[in-house]
């Protein structure tokens, strides 16, 4: 004995609109889910900070301790999610060079070394990409900031140059650099970079 065609059509109808509503249901519950926070990649353009020892030395001295991140007045130094060990990201928060450097004075292990003078700094070496600089426009924020005048303008080529032998790398520049322009032109190489060890 056969369904009846009127039961079978009200079953399928009333089955539709079941799996409809149900999926409507999922759609909405996922969309209006807060988003899975993605992992941030991992940053490589971090600086140690001043006073650093070699790569190696460095991470065989550094105990994590934060007392570096502590003493750091402007909270420049921050921990590199990766290893646990004192960073600075220049764009964000530069090294100010405080003249009595109490990051390397609250160092208990001599991962950070005194220095008499922020000349005798090397966190790294400021690098102009002359393509995105906007100084031959006009912008020498950068210039004016600069705490050790390694930053030039060149009036011939009508570009910025940078004196390597009076950069520091403290990343002011970086920084800078960012608040006034869509793109950063210019970027500190850390030192752990081109100095092996």
């Amino acid at each position: 004995m056969g369904t009846e065609p009127e039961y079978g059509r009200r079953r399928f109808l009333k089955e539709s609109v079941l799996s409809l509503a149900k999926t409507a249901h999922e759609f909405v519950k996922h969309r209006d889910a807060p988003p899975e926070k993605a992992e941030p990649a991992p940053r490589d353009g971090w600086l140690r900070p001043p006073g650093a020892v070699t790569e190696t030395l460095f991470l065989e001295r550094c105990t994590q301790c934060g007392d570096c991140l502590k003493a750091c007045p402007y909270g420049s130094i921050k921990v590199d999610r990766r290893s646990g060990t004192p960073v600075i990201f220049p764009e964000e928060v530069p090294c100010q060079l405080c003249e009595d450097f109490p990051c390397i004075a609250a160092c208990g292990t001599e991962a950070l070394l005194p220095v008499f003078g922020r000349e005798e700094v090397k966190m790294g070496l400021a690098v102009v990409s002359h393509r995105d600089c906007t100084a031959g426009q006009g912008c020498h924020a950068c210039v004016s900031r600069c705490p050790t005048q390694a930053l030039q303008m060149d009036f011939e080529a009508f570009r910025l140059e940078v004196a390597a032998d009076r950069c520091v790398g403290c990343g002011i520049c970086e920084q800078v650099c960012k608040t006034v322009n869509d793109t950063i032109a210019i970027k500190v190489t850390p030192v752990r970079l081109f100095i092996a060890g």
